[in-house]
């Protein structure tokens, strides 16, 4: 058969099969069994995820961004990088402006309706009603509100160096004898 363009019939003919129609073609679904570390054709966690994750273990706690986490199949140490801003854990300290950054919003956001809820309730204390009645409730509720907002305020890292009290170095200049300086004789 030369080189060139042939039918569909021709061709096959040629390979020695039968035609198309005559031909029973039965698909089969293979099984690939997960194996450790990453498949072919995975893919990453979006940074999206990552974000929304922190997010969560940020403003509702640990377990409720587990709870999430296990929905897409993402580990409890990989929870633990997102919620400081990290994609993974081998970039645990070296968080990713973007996810902190989404982060830091989330909690600033919460921290701001704590505050003004907290605002609220310390308003709605008034002299009348610390009088004439219990105002529990409401101090209560200012407590908790206050509770939010500290939890959910960053901590602040001290130094070391700083962590007892200030620290004063004084410099003292030496003394400087008088035949450590170079003579020059000067005639009149």
């Amino acid at each position: 058969m030369p080189i060139g363009i042939v039918s569909d019939e021709d061709f096959l003919k040629e390979l020695g099969q039968p035609k198309t129609a005559d031909r029973n073609v039965v698909p089969q679904i293979i099984d690939i069994t997960p194996s450790h570390g990453r498949n072919s054709g995975d893919v990453n966690v979006p940074d999206s995820l990552r974000q929304i994750i922190g997010e969560e273990a940020v403003i509702n706690g640990r377990q409720a961004a587990l709870d999430l986490a296990k929905d897409f199949g993402i580990s409890p140490s990989s929870v633990s990088a997102y919620t400081k801003g990290a994609t993974s854990t081998t970039t645990y300290h070296e968080p990713k402006s973007s996810i902190l950054k989404h982060i830091n919003k989330s909690r600033e956001r919460s921290i701001k309706k704590a505050g003004k809820v907290l605002s609220g309730a310390l308003a709605a204390i008034s002299q009348e009603k610390l009088d004439y009645t219990d105002a529990k409730d409401l101090a209560g509720i200012a407590k908790d509100m206050s509770a939010i907002i500290k939890n959910l305020e960053p901590k602040d890292v001290v130094p070391s160096d700083q962590a007892n009290g200030p620290q004063f170095v004084i410099f003292a200049p030496q003394f400087r004898q008088e035949n450590s300086f170079d003579h020059i004789t000067v005639n009149e």
